[in-house]
């Protein structure tokens, strides 16, 4: 699995608000071109995928416009051709998604070990919103492969929150360690009113010795990588020091996003650019 790098001007990356001294722009989509998201870049996640989420992933729910990546979750029905009557799966015994939304990924296409990744986007927060900005590993399956969490929102406690993540594996399959923050949507509000009206930087920089996310330059979770060791399961080895894809979704409902508001359909998670630099 290749890490992809993309020269770009180092003006460019003047303009980002990044200092070209001590920064270089490797790869970005400005999604400049009306249309489909770019398949160089970007996969698509299909069907009923994790968390027991409600929505039906597709691609059709993710386009580009107006110099925008747009994932719009939609209240509208679509059969499971999975569905097989009794299954204890939660993805075999939903014979009909009654939402749709889209999940896109750049695994295999753009990972990057160590760097600055920067996402502007405006986020949904309305019941059952759960959109993400995040990264994982492609070298061991979850949670070995290592998990970023840039951004989370989702309700807890009955109240919205935004969270910053890291996770890693255990000693067993499936079970996870987890280093988590979390702030409450009201603390942003009480700043700006018109918070979640407004386009936001979600930052991760990650080097050899932390993890550190950002929202607007407010440091929200530092992670230290000593701390970041796989168990028995994963052999011990630290899924941070392996490349990272990045993945952006919308989910709906599920284990974490609430109760679905149909009124506030269609929600529309929009992403003005994705850019990952490295240090000089």
């Amino acid at each position: 699995m290749k890490v992809f790098v993309l020269a770009l001007t180092l003006a460019f990356a003047g303009a980002t608000g990044v200092l070209a001294d001590d920064w270089e722009l490797v790869w970005s989509d400005e999604f400049d071109k009306d249309g489909m998201p770019d398949t160089a870049v970007w996969n698509f996640e299909r069907g009923f995928v994790r968390n027991e989420e409600d929505q039906w992933y597709q691609s059709d729910n993710a386009y580009v416009k107006d110099g925008m990546l747009v994932i719009e979750g939609r209240k509208e029905r679509v059969k499971n051709p999975r569905y097989v009557k009794d299954s204890r799966s939660w993805q075999l015994n939903r014979e009909y998604a009654e939402y749709t939304s889209a999940s896109l990924n750049t695994a295999g296409k753009r990972e990057f070990l160590y760097g600055r990744l920067e996402v502007r986007a405006r986020i949904p927060v309305g019941g059952g919103a759960w959109p993400a900005i995040w990264t994982l590993g492609s070298r061991q399956e979850w949670p070995s492969c290592g998990e970023i969490d840039v951004m989370e929102c989702y309700p807890i406690d009955g109240e919205q929150h935004i969270l910053a993540n890291v996770a890693w594996g255990r000693d067993n399959r499936f079970d996870s360690e987890w280093r988590t923050k979390t702030k409450p949507l009201d603390y942003f509000l009480a700043k700006d009113k018109d918070w979640a009206d407004k386009f936001h930087v979600w930052r991760m920089d990650w080097d050899e010795n932390f993890i550190c996310l950002y929202l607007d330059g407010e440091l929200l979770n530092r992670v230290p990588l000593t701390e970041t060791v796989n168990g028995a399961y994963g052999n011990h080895t630290n899924p941070f020091k392996q490349p990272q894809y990045v993945l952006l979704n919308l989910a709906l409902g599920g284990r974490n996003g609430g109760k679905i508001d149909g009124a506030a359909m269609p929600m529309k998670y929009e992403i003005d650019y994705v850019r990952v630099y490295k240090k000089k």
